[in-house]
């Protein structure tokens, strides 16, 4: 049999080839067809999901403002540094530039990117300062990313640092009122869906998810020029007596409102290493004393209530001391015989436990109820204590003959300056409020004309040779009281004092409130009177004046700066 000629299997490898190539080309048609059309939507999907991401719009957290729309409490957008730890530790070489510029060991960068090696993000800095943020954007180092994020600032630092509290790293609050509004000053983050290159940049903007709703602002009944004032006053006079700690509260009588409130020693909210511990507790919510002498116009009040008393009434308090169930009751020296209005002026505590230990403990209770004490109150804020009173039922003799004085009984600086509003209101009891606007209703606690009896004994308390001289301000009647406890201890009571005074002004139609509390002076001097008083008078007088309060003695004050009426 003859072979095929040569031009014959020419032929044949051309038609085999032709024929090969013919079908690669039909199974490339079929594959295209087939991812086009018949896989098309899971290589979509594919796609995007190495691509396509969904990304937070960051919101801004609500401002807080004081009652003149002045910012206590702002947030300004930072910049954060973030990373995708597989790209930046390609470029391993540049690692010390970087760690240079954020203030982080090499070694320890390195390590926390080999750690995260198979994720796509991870923080390396946030909240950075924008000259930082534009140094690290220069390096242009592959794999180095920023977002955009709001930090908290408080212009005010430590002067309102203990009431608006603070926000963590997240901006979500944590303490104060940051933390008991968080959920009216955050808003939502909203969300958006965009395709990232390689390098997890942005080159699409794809949908939007959620728009952003802003956080909201909240509008305080602080005044910020009254709170620096008190705080300069609050802080000379805890330094002066060498103390551990004061408290200021100021209060609109008619209203409620809370226009300062101030502690020291404070914090600055602002700073990177917070203080933590004490001093960022508002000791005038959470802290609590035996109020001491502060207490006894609430005694007299409930005595002359019961019918007991009446402001003229003699009370023979010689020779000074008394005993009651074994214990030995004590003045300072022995005033002899007082009106009811000299027990206060002069603070005679013989002449305070035969008023109270003539009264039914039930009735003594009662009133000291009805003011608040042994209740929070009502303000919101994270952490008040409701203070101690303890059941009438419980009492023994000891121990109402004591709380007539003020111990025995614990009582937070803003309840007492709560109950000393409602003696200047005739007897109406308002719940103490943060926030501007917010309804107020007013509670009756004590009759019209018994609240403006104890109004003029307290105004009593504040002339010549009573404990309150030094509290009072020039061309006002300033009326109120002073008060000295020793503090408690593992042996019982012991020479650590707190001094105090609570009051208001102006006596003849009054209209703020205010309450002073050192605790622990340390220089020799501890009497209310003379640590507690003169802080409360120029916090008062800087209050009366910056709300245009006018005097009731206009020719006296003009006479004092100088001016012809």
């Amino acid at each position: 049999m003859s072979a095929p000629n040569p031009h014959a299997r020419r032929l044949i490898r051309v038609w085999l080839t032709a024929a090969i190539m013919l079908a690669a080309a039909l199974l490339m048609v079929l594959r295209a067809v087939n991812l086009q059309i018949t896989e098309a939507d899971f290589l979509q999907g594919q796609g995007e999901a190495r691509f396509l991401r969904q990304v937070a719009i960051p919101t801004v957290r609500g401002n807080i403002l004081d009652r003149n729309g002045e910012p206590l409490a702002v947030s300004t957008p930072v910049e954060s540094v973030w990373a995708h730890p597989g790209e930046l530790l390609q470029a391993a070489d540049r690692l010390p530039e970087l760690a240079e510029l954020l203030e982080t060991p090499v070694d320890a960068l390195e390590r926390r990117l080999t750690q995260r090696a198979t994720r796509e993000f991870v923080w390396l800095r946030r909240r950075i300062n924008p000259d930082l943020a534009e140094e690290v954007r220069q390096l242009a180092i592959p794999g180095v990313f920023f977002q955009r994020e709001y930090r908290r600032f408080y212009p005010t630092g430590e002067v309102t640092a203990q009431v608006l509290g603070v926000t963590n790293i997240d901006d979500v609050g944590q303490e104060g009122l940051e933390l008991a509004y968080n959920a009216w000053l955050q808003g939502e983050p909203g969300a958006k869906r965009v395709i990232k290159d390689r390098l997890g940049r942005v080159v699409q903007n794809v949908e939007l998810v959620r728009d952003a709703r802003p956080g909201r602002d909240l509008q305080l009944t602080l005044d910020r020029r009254l709170q620096y004032l008190a705080f300069r006053e609050l802080k000379a006079g805890v330094l002066e007596f060498g103390a551990s700690s004061g408290t200021v509260v100021v209060l609109d009588v008619t209203s409620g409102e809370i226009l300062a409130m101030v502690n020291f020693p404070s914090y600055n909210p602002n700073a990177s290493m917070r203080a933590v511990g004490e001093n960022m507790r508002n000791r005038a919510l959470t802290d609590v004393i035996e109020p001491g002498s502060v207490i006894k116009p609430f005694a007299v009040a409930a005595a002359m209530e019961a019918g007991l008393a009446y402001p003229e009434m003699l009370i023979d308090t010689s020779p000074g001391t008394m005993r009651v169930s074994g214990h030995t009751i004590r003045d300072i020296r022995n005033f002899g015989p007082l009106t009811v209005e000299g027990v206060l002026a002069r603070s005679s505590n013989v002449g305070m436990v035969q008023l109270v230990l003539s009264m039914d403990a039930r009735h003594l209770w009662g009133l000291y109820s009805r003011l608040g004490f042994g209740t929070v109150t009502g303000t919101g804020f994270p952490g008040e204590s409701a203070g101690v009173l303890r059941d009438f039922e419980r009492w023994r003799k000891l121990e109402q003959a004591t709380l007539s004085y003020g111990y025995g009984l614990s009582v937070t600086p803003l309840q007492l300056v709560r109950a000393m509003a409602a003696i200047a209101d005739d007897g109406r009891l308002r719940q103490p409020t943060f926030i501007l606007g917010s309804e107020n209703p007013v509670v009756s606690v004590m009759d019209p004309a018994l609240a403006r009896d104890v109004n003029r004994m307290l105004e009593a308390s504040t002339l010549e040779g009573s404990t309150g001289t030094r509290a009072r301000v020039a061309a006002y009647r300033v009326a109120g009281k002073t008060g000295t406890t020793r503090k408690i201890g593992a042996g019982g009571y012991e020479s650590r004092y707190v001094s105090s005074f609570a009051g208001f002004a102006p006596a003849s139609r009054p209209q703020l409130a205010a309450v002073v509390v050192i605790n622990e002076p340390s220089n020799g001097v501890f009497f209310g009177g003379a640590v507690a008083a003169p802080v409360f008078s120029r916090v008062m007088e800087a209050a009366l004046r910056l709300f245009s309060i006018p005097p009731d003695d206009i020719d006296l004050l003009m006479a004092a700066s100088g001016e012809r009426p």
